[in-house]
């Protein structure tokens, strides 16, 4: 027999068997009125409340719903509601500008767009068929309480669930295609990898946005844990919410733990949840230094993971070994900050030329209407991830090397170096640029822009990065910027930025950390 995997059976499943358990405590200061704490019988009657409100507006099968919001319980019934009803969710990242955010809006054809209460102001010019504010107007005007709404006609594993975006090399992001089959291995290898069970609860301290919450809001469903939302990463809440709910799992870049750790040597009292919390890290390999000091200071179990939005996103998978126990903390630490081995049903080699290739049931089903795009990167049956790496042959742990597509990650961001090399030749003193990351204790790496002025021409580091954040995101734009003579080219005319990195990763032991 074979039946359809998709979002559906998660919040069935916890409907059934945790329908009067504690499902969702909201994020209790955020500027829209928080939704009451849920049960997981009370989620699903939410969800079936906006499906009905979707099939008011005429939403049909297939159709994009975007939603830009930060981390809320509205947030994470959207993931459901559209999805269980044949329809697309498109989650956009709420840090980014307004035009950008509006060009992920009509290239994904969206024909609903709910808005976070916060960013209706800024976002006004930013349009579709039908627009709401989440909170009070999509609670009156769109959610349909009573009315059993349509289901879905023929579910399919193979249709696209959601689209992300992802920043990859260019100036325009790329929307990739998550099916439905996608995010159904992925959270049961997530669930499977985490050792997560009925008795956890998770908090949400990575934004949903972010590949749908890594899929988490999905299998701690299916699993009937208790969710926390967490709406902007802050260490000293974190801490405090840990103590409160009892939280025992938690997923974010390196920056989010080095905000728990700077909090933690405040804090009055035991850390919360010493021998007790489990992390998941990912985003950009941390430094092995800040990996002991979780251990150590904090008593909270680290766990490093690999992957892309193209592979839903989880491909490897690196928790302390029982046979790493007996090393020093220093040997423990170097290793966890691997990537890791393969996560289960994953392969994962590295071509001659030195990329990660993988394959799994994880990975996309193509770049949304972008089909030069999803054959350069799907080949022969493999994605290239455009990431350098080696494998250990020694235990199969696979460590990210070199970034073939400069992509910057800082704080868990993608930032594509071309499109903050092109927001800076818009200055009219800058005649050449080129921009790369270069190591950053506390955001893994933060943006280095290399500046040749036009011949006459004056500008300033400051007045620079200011060109910058006015044309993008805050965190897009260059933290340091260096004036030289010339940037050195190859005899094609092309710049090799491994060696603009060079010197300043040396001795760091890897060229991102």
């Amino acid at each position: 027999m074979r039946t359809p995997m998709t979002t559906s059976d998660f919040l069935d499943r916890a409907e059934l068997g945790f329908g009067s358990c504690p499902g969702v405590i909201d994020e209790p200061v955020q500027p829209a009125v928080p939704v009451p704490d849920s049960t997981y019988g009370r989620l699903a009657e939410r969800v079936r409340a906006w499906q009905a409100g979707f099939d008011a507006l005429g939403v049909r099968e297939g159709e994009r719903v975007a939603v830009v919001s930060h981390n809320s319980a509205r947030m994470l019934e959207l993931l459901f509601a559209v999805t269980m009803s044949g329809r697309i969710c498109v989650p956009v990242n709420f840090r980014l500008k307004p035009d950008e955010i509006d060009y992920m809006v009509r290239q994904s054809g969206a024909c609903v767009l709910l808005v976070d209460p916060e960013l209706d102001d800024a976002l006004a010019g930013v349009k579709a068929r039908h627009r709401f504010v989440l909170g009070e107007q999509t609670d009156h005007e769109l959610m349909r309480y009573g009315i059993e709404p349509r289901p879905w006609s023929r579910p399919d594993e193979d249709a696209t669930a959601t689209i992300n975006y992802t920043s990859g090399t260019t100036a325009r992001p790329k929307g990739v295609q998550l099916t439905h089959r996608n995010i159904w291995v992925n959270g049961l290898t997530f669930g499977l990898h985490t050792r997560a069970w009925e008795r956890d609860v998770y908090m949400h301290t990575l934004p949903m946005f972010h590949c749908n919450g890594w899929g988490m809001p999905f299998v701690m469903a299916g699993l009937g844990v208790k969710q926390v939302v967490l709406r902007k990463v802050d260490g000293a809440e974190i801490l405090r919410r840990v103590d409160q709910h009892g939280v025992t799992l938690m997923c974010g870049a390196p920056a989010v733990w080095n905000a728990v750790l700077d909090a933690a040597a405040a804090w009055e009292g035991p850390v919360p949840g010493r021998d007790r919390v489990r992390v998941v890290c990912a985003g950009a390999p941390p430094p092995s230094r800040m990996i002991r000091r979780m251990d150590e200071e904090l008593g909270w179990e680290f766990t490093q993971i690999y992957g892309l939005t193209e592979t839903s996103p989880l491909l490897t998978f690196n928790r302390a070994r029982p046979e790493d126990d007996a090393l020093p903390a220093e040997e423990r630490a170097r290793k966890l900050s691997r990537a890791g081995v393969p996560a289960l049903g994953v392969q994962v080699k590295v071509a001659g030329s030195g990329e990660v290739l993988a394959r799994s049931n994880v990975v996309l089903d193509a770049y949304w209407e972008k089909p030069e795009e999803t054959a350069d990167a799907l080949v022969d049956g493999w994605f290239h991830t455009g990431d350098g790496g080696t494998v250990d042959e020694t235990d199969g742990h696979l460590t990210i090397s070199d970034r073939k597509k400069d992509v910057i990650i800082t704080g868990g961001e993608n930032v594509s170096s071309i499109e903050v090399e092109d927001t800076l030749f818009g200055h009219p003193a800058v005649a050449e640029v080129a921009v790369i990351g270069v190591p950053h204790e506390k955001w893994g790496e933060t943006i280095l822009a290399l500046v040749v002025l036009a011949e006459g021409a004056s500008a300033q580091e400051a007045e620079l990065i200011a060109h910058c954040k006015q044309r993008m995101a805050g965190y897009k734009a260059p933290t340091r910027v260096e004036f030289r003579d010339a940037i050195p080219r190859t005899a094609t005319g092309k710049i090799q930025k491994f060696k603009l990195r060079e010197p300043y990763w040396t001795g760091q032991g890897r060229e991102i950390s």
